[in-house]
């Protein structure tokens, strides 16, 4: 079956806690960056719930005491604290990896939009070897941030796939956001940040538990690795 035949043509995924288990790593580098400049600390649950948000947004939502003239600041204790932790972080959620690289030799396309900066992306991408399955990739430091529809506009111009032949694949309410307003269908995913009555209350095309669910959702339930 090829590209054209399926429900989509072009599958795009957030990075952070939705192909990646970074959102506890993300959350607690928050905390530590106001802590470090004696900011009140943001709770985990906060924090957490900025991640895939550009770097203005976060601070506004996690640490409002914050003021902008010091927002250089917080990034760079924010930076040295997830860096510190980086070494340590897991591959790619357990079974997406297969899947991706199904998907990607029955010559689907893949694309990824982040809240990551570029040089985040890229490391993480050296870590994992994940860079060679994706077509395009789109960062917040380069277009608008979630939950601004520029990500997937963007994606849509640079590979002539129309908004509803593409589908938004995120664990975040920004995810489900940027996807709503640029007209194009979603599915959350409840292993990161945002819990099911969250992601369920944008009506999104499905809400989903585990890997099995994300491929029958996203119509490629016969690239699902042989158990």
């Amino acid at each position: 079956m090829n590209r054209e035949k399926r429900p989509f043509e072009l599958y795009v995924f957030d990075w952070d806690g939705t192909l990646m288990d970074t959102t506890r790593f993300i959350a607690l580098s928050i905390q530590q960056a106001a802590r470090s400049l004696g900011y009140p600390e943001p709770t985990f649950a906060v924090a957490e719930s900025v991640i895939g948000l550009g770097h203005e947004d976060m601070m506004r939502r996690a640490v409002p005491e914050c003021p902008a003239s010091e927002y250089e600041r917080f990034a760079a204790e924010y930076w040295k604290a997830y860096i510190g932790q980086e070494a340590g972080l897991p591959g790619l959620h357990p079974g997406i990896e297969a899947l991706l690289s199904n998907m990607k030799r029955a010559g689907l396309w893949l694309a990824v939009a982040t809240g990551k900066s570029r040089g985040g992306l890229n490391r993480v991408f050296r870590k994992t070897g994940a860079g060679p399955l994706f077509v395009a990739t789109k960062t917040a430091d380069e277009t608008a941030s979630k939950p601004a529809p520029d990500m997937l506009i963007e994606l849509s111009e640079e590979l002539c796939v129309p908004a509803p032949r593409m589908v938004m694949v995120g664990d975040a309410v920004h995810d489900l956001e940027m996807a709503r307003a640029a007209g194009v269908p979603a599915i959350g995913v409840t292993w990161g940040a945002a819990r099911r009555d969250s992601l369920e209350a944008l009506s999104p095309r499905a809400v989903v538990d585990d890997v099995p669910q994300l491929a029958r959702a996203m119509g490629v339930e016969d690239l699902l690795p042989a158990a």
